[in-house]
């Protein structure tokens, strides 16, 4: 047994017995932030160049973010070029805020005015380092001196902003937020507010980042509580956090956050970032979406969004990543199958203004996605599943009797290739029910009602064994007729148990397909057959004849 664990200690939990977040729930979308062309882009094996970060920022737009971390324009040509053509080709809408990062340094400030030179509207971020173990083994500084970066930073965008024609909001982040003692980062951001004097009309925006994800969502919620509560001015303060993914659970970490007091989220789409990534921005959204809470962004197909992003990040979104990997409403289980199905057939006939099916806990519809993908079959499903690939691709509701008997020759399919596509299940049922013709093939059938009398004359042309019949009976129906030829004139005694019978399609030229349940009387074996015809009565005694077929001969 390993005994690596021993190389790690626990990290602090915040003693906060006032939390309130817990007694809580999301009530409406918060201001979100993208860091895709920042954050995102330099996490890139290939980081994006111009054309794809104005493609990525326009897409970005079209979505609905109001607030778009644009990059970093001091800290390479590429990310100052881009910022400057967003500017020089007229980009930006009005009521979208780019927003640049800047190290707490005067000449990256001044690189940075640069290349903010005509902006109407700019977030100024800034940040540095304010844990303990970066303040140890990294700057080598006490607590006085980290916090002097941050205010000599703010006085510095102060300084360059008194000549800047456009409005700036300034943000800064304690960088390492969750490795940082509470009281600490309140101090210093405290002091960036004091440098600022922000106001409610002209509030500053304080960024507490998840900058490496160290412990629980809870933990993370008491912190953003413990500074909310302790902010001073708070009307005057954007509370905003930016999560990363270091244990898997930043999306819950910021939905507790939000819980806690955060206003803001920063985040990336399909949460792309440094090591396991940032938070997933549109994992949180559809997350409201499927509360029923508009999530402010448009994401009713999401598709585009796949698309835009796999090219110019070059990377593929997983298929099991949430709401948009390629097997998300893709259910293999039988039982799944089966619920859905039975699901999806309540909110219809109930007319159910509600989404609410078994194991989809949205429509895939409402995202841009369509139910072929939804049920897939391998020796895994169940019959359930099966009958629904029958109705949903092909119109053919089945027998709930009948679910079995199919779903087990599909199952035999499963076993020795794998999974077992709609296309090849249609397949299997014609073979199995609609085109066999051996031992018995229907030829032509004659009906005529017998004269004074509630019967049925049938007139039956059919092979046995390649060898023809011409064979004729009466009864109480058509299907009675044939049933009394088989018993009276083959010898086969074999009687109806269920007929079901349905419209496939609709309109005129609509055929019908007839299920008919039999049993041999003299052997008990039992089996189904389908038939389809434009005519009613042809379909039934069609199914007739496949039932035959599928009996132990």
């Amino acid at each position: 047994m390993s005994q690596n664990y021993k190389n790690y200690k626990r990290v602090p939990v915040v003693d906060f017995p006032e939390r309130t977040w817990v007694n809580k729930q999301i009530e409406h979308a918060p201001i979100w932030c993208s860091v895709d062309l920042r954050d995102g882009n330099q996490a890139l094996i290939e980081p994006m160049v111009v054309e794809e970060k104005v493609e990525f920022f326009n897409f970005l737009v079209k979505m609905g973010f109001k607030e778009i971390e644009v990059g970093f324009p001091s800290a390479s040509q590429i990310e100052f070029d881009f910022l400057r053509t967003l500017i020089e080709r007229n980009l930006i809408p009005d009521d979208v805020r780019v927003q640049v990062l800047i190290q707490c340094r005067e000449h990256l400030i001044k690189r940075t005015f640069e290349a903010m030179e005509g902006l109407k509207q700019v977030i100024v971020h800034i940040y540095n380092s304010t844990s303990t173990l970066q303040r140890d083994v990294v700057f080598h500084k006490d607590k006085e001196a980290i916090k002097q970066i941050a205010v000599d930073g703010a006085n510095m965008v102060k300084k360059y902003a008194k000549d800047f024609p456009g409005k700036i909001y300034l943000e800064y982040s304690p960088e390492s937020f969750t490795g940082t003692e509470l009281d600490y980062a309140l101090e210093v951001c405290t002091a960036v507010q004091d440098v600022w004097q922000p106001t409610p009309e002209n509030p500053i925006i304080f960024n507490l980042p998840s900058t490496v994800e160290m412990t629980t969502p809870n933990v993370y919620a008491d912190q953003i509580e413990w500074m909310n509560t302790h902010f001073k001015d708070r009307d005057s303060i954007v509370l905003s956090v930016h999560p990363h993914n270091d244990r898997g659970t930043s999306v819950a970490a910021a939905e507790l956050a939000l819980l806690a007091g955060a206003d803001r989220i920063e985040g990336t789409l399909f949460g792309n970032g440094e090591r396991t990534g940032n938070v997933d921005i549109l994992n949180i959204a559809y997350n409201m979406f499927s509360q029923g809470i508009d999530p402010k962004l448009e994401i009713d197909d999401i598709k585009p969004i796949i698309q835009i992003y796999e090219k110019c990040c070059k990377m593929p979104v997983g298929m099991r990543h949430p709401y948009a990997g390629k097997l998300v409403f893709t259910a293999f289980s039988g039982s799944h199958q089966d619920a859905i199905n039975k699901g999806v057939h309540a909110i219809q006939e109930r007319h159910s203004k509600y989404w609410e099916v078994p194991y989809l806990p949205i429509d895939p519809s409402d995202v841009g996605r369509d139910y072929e993908p939804i049920v897939r079959i391998n020796s895994q499903s169940g019959k359930g599943g099966v009958a629904y690939v029958m109705d949903t691709y092909f119109g053919f509701k089945l027998p709930k009797a009948m679910h079995k008997e199919f779903a087990d020759v599909i199952q035999k399919i499963a076993e020795e290739h794998g999974e077992v596509a709609p296309e090849t299940i249609m397949e299997k049922f014609k073979e199995e029910y609609l085109t066999c013709k051996e031992p018995w093939e229907l030829e032509w059938v004659q009906f005529n009602d017998v004269e004074k009398s509630t019967d049925t004359k049938a007139v039956l042309t059919f092979k046995y064994k390649g060898v023809e019949y011409v064979k004729e009976a009466v009864g109480n129906g058509p299907l009675h007729a044939v049933k009394k030829i088989m018993r009276d004139e083959m010898n086969w005694d074999v009687k109806v148990l269920d007929y079901t019978e349905h419209a496939l399609g609709e309109g005129a030229n609509a055929k019908a397909a007839a299920y008919v349940h039999v049993v041999n009387n003299a052997t008990g074996d039992e089996a189904f057959g389908v038939g389809v015809s434009s005519n009613i009565t042809r379909a039934t005694i069609r199914a007739y004849f496949s039932a035959l077929n599928r009996l132990p001969q």
